[in-house]
């Protein structure tokens, strides 16, 4: 008994150095909390297994500190762990409706990591298998109106649970929990953002639009950063007035912003089809983390560094630099003259592209939170996204406005979020903001990259998701390095996701223009299930039902309980 204290105060040095970060606590508090509410059928004890030596625990101790607080004899080996985080951790439950139990089963098992999960989970309880492992899951959710682990361990039969904590250390450092959970949020996804009803569109916004497309690339200096800017515009080829200006009406400015390791060609698509319908379109190209600096950087970089940390304040600034430069072009003669709508801009972002426009529509870097995120996480279990943003925590302190008045409102597409705004630096986004979650997302994980900051959001909101979509589903993939980080949901499946983004953005944008009313049936639920199909069900909202709100809170309350 003294050697295993003496185990869990080693542990609890290296990985709790205070008591409200919990470390080993919250690896406590999951073996523990399937413990809580037993019924006397099932099992009155669990058995924790570290290396040679093993503790029981009972489970009615357990039950009184989940309620009082107090530790009694059994659970004294693990007082130093046992914080009012794990006690709060140990008081969650997580509603879901049982009906749905095999489809989060099979969703995951779908997956290219759902075996590797398995395995990794059986070696947390001694003796049993993948089968007996998916057998007692579905059971579980079947059987209950609420997700737990206690559930899980109701559905096995053995009066004694055991369980290797040592195997649970290294089972929390194979995979992230915010990508499982994202796919664990599918099928509540696919029914509760479902409305009844069937859609007749009067016409096709994804079509292509009447007017032919005129594209030029310019290449701008800014001066006072030492940064080329490449852009390339796209605009309707519209008969010139005798005097070099057009007196039709302008229509709305869109700047589109790429990822991190992409270029201005990433939504070519989605650009030519916004001229085609009279927008004037610039896709900008951000030196500090495109394509190129990937190439050229790669070598002899980890993942942490491989974004410049000014890149997160650099990127924003290049879209202001391009709006003052795209004023000047609508003051000089030339067939563009009086055709740039430079202060009613609509941003597109994917990706890091979708941090600029937040960042662009008022959103608030959070340094102290993104730091103490970077250096409390264990580094194996972060997303690819996780380690990017990361690296904006070597930014000088002093807070920066990256707000431009000119962006009136912005579409952020799998948009890299994360940390970076802190709890409360997104709320200061005051433009109409359209956010597209992808479920099966890998790279920048739903839930903590889309869903939760779409709750956050105190401005107009809309959110598209895709479920069983990727990071990179709605891009141009050719002539790029293969992605070797995560699987690509990409061809024919996800041509309709790409024709819901053709037709959403249109409408979204023209809300800026006097046939908003026009294009507003598009901006609806029904209009992404007119486009569903079986393989890529799509889904469109305004604010996220009470059932998908909880595993938002608990996906917050996780992260919180991570860091203490």
């Amino acid at each position: 008994m003294k050697l295993i204290q003496k185990l869990l105060k080693r542990s609890h040095s290296q990985f709790a150095r205070r008591q409200s970060k919990p470390g080993l606590s919250l690896l406590v508090a999951g073996l523990l909390w399937g413990a809580i509410a037993l019924p006397a059928q099932a099992a009155q004890r669990v058995t924790i297994r570290l290396g040679p030596f093993q503790h029981s625990v009972n489970i009615t101790d357990l039950e009184t500190f989940a309620r009082t607080g107090q530790v009694s004899a059994s659970l004294k080996p693990f007082e130093s762990l046992l914080t009012p985080s794990v006690r709060q951790m140990l008081t969650q439950r997580l509603m879901l409706d049982p009906t749905l139990g095999d489809k989060v089963i099979d969703n995951i098992l779908r997956s290219p990591a759902g075996s590797q999960i398995f395995r990794s989970l059986g070696m947390l309880v001694p003796g049993t298998n993948i089968e007996q492992l998916q057998a007692a899951l579905a059971i579980a959710l079947r059987q209950a109106n609420e997700l737990s682990a206690i559930e899980v361990l109701k559905a096995f039969p053995e009066e004694n649970i055991t369980i290797n904590a040592s195997a649970a250390v290294s089972v929390a450092l194979k995979f992230n929990a915010s990508y499982l959970q994202s796919q664990a949020l599918g099928p509540l996804l696919e029914r509760d953002l479902t409305v009844p009803g069937s859609f007749q569109p009067a016409f096709d916004p994804a079509a292509p639009g009447r007017q032919s497309v005129r594209q030029k690339t310019l290449n701008l200096h800014d001066w006072k950063r030492d940064r080329t800017i490449p852009v390339d515009l796209y605009w309707a080829d519209i008969p010139v007035h005798p005097y070099g200006t057009n007196p039709s009406p302008p229509g709305p400015l869109v700047v589109i912003s790429h990822g991190f390791g992409a270029d201005r060609s990433y939504l070519a698509y989605l650009a030519h089809h916004l001229a085609s319908h009279g927008l004037t379109v610039a896709a900008i190209e951000h030196p500090g983390s495109n394509i190129s600096w990937l190439l050229d950087t790669s070598n002899g970089r980890n993942l942490q560094n491989v974004v410049p940390e000014t890149e997160f304040t650099d990127r924003p600034r290049d879209v202001s630099f391009l709006l003052d430069e795209l004023e000047k072009i609508n003051r000089r003669p030339g067939i563009l003259r009086g055709q740039l709508q430079t202060d009613r801009v609509t941003v597109i972002g994917h990706s890091l592209g979708g941090y600029t426009a937040l960042a662009l529509g008022g959103a608030q870097l959070d340094l102290s939170d993104l730091r103490q995120y970077c250096r409390e996480q264990v580094p194996i279990t972060r997303s690819a996204a996780d380690w990017l943003q990361c690296a904006a925590t070597d930014l000088p302190n002093q807070r920066q406005s990256l707000r431009d008045e000119r962006v009136v409102q912005i579409m952020a597409l799998n948009p890299l979020v994360g940390r970076l705004f802190g709890k409360r630096g997104i709320n200061q986004v005051k433009v109409p903001t359209l956010i597209l979650s992808s479920t099966n997302d890998a790279i920048t994980p739903a839930l903590d990259h889309q869903l939760r900051p779409f709750a956050q959001l105190n401005s107009p909101k809309y959110l598209i998701t895709a479920i069983g979509g990727t990071h990179l589903s709605i891009g141009n993939l050719s002539g790029y390095p293969r992605n070797n980080l995560a699987y690509e949901l990409q061809g024919q499946p996800v041509a309709p996701l790409r024709q819901l983004l053709q037709g959403v953005s249109l409408a979204f944008i023209k809300q800026l223009t006097p046939a908003s009313e026009t294009y507003k049936p598009f901006l609806s639920p029904q209009y992404a299930q007119y486009l569903s199909t079986p393989e890529l069900p799509l889904r469109f909202s305004r604010s996220l039902p009470g059932s998908l709100s909880e595993w938002v809170e608990m996906a917050a309350l996780l992260n919180w309980l991570r860091l203490g």
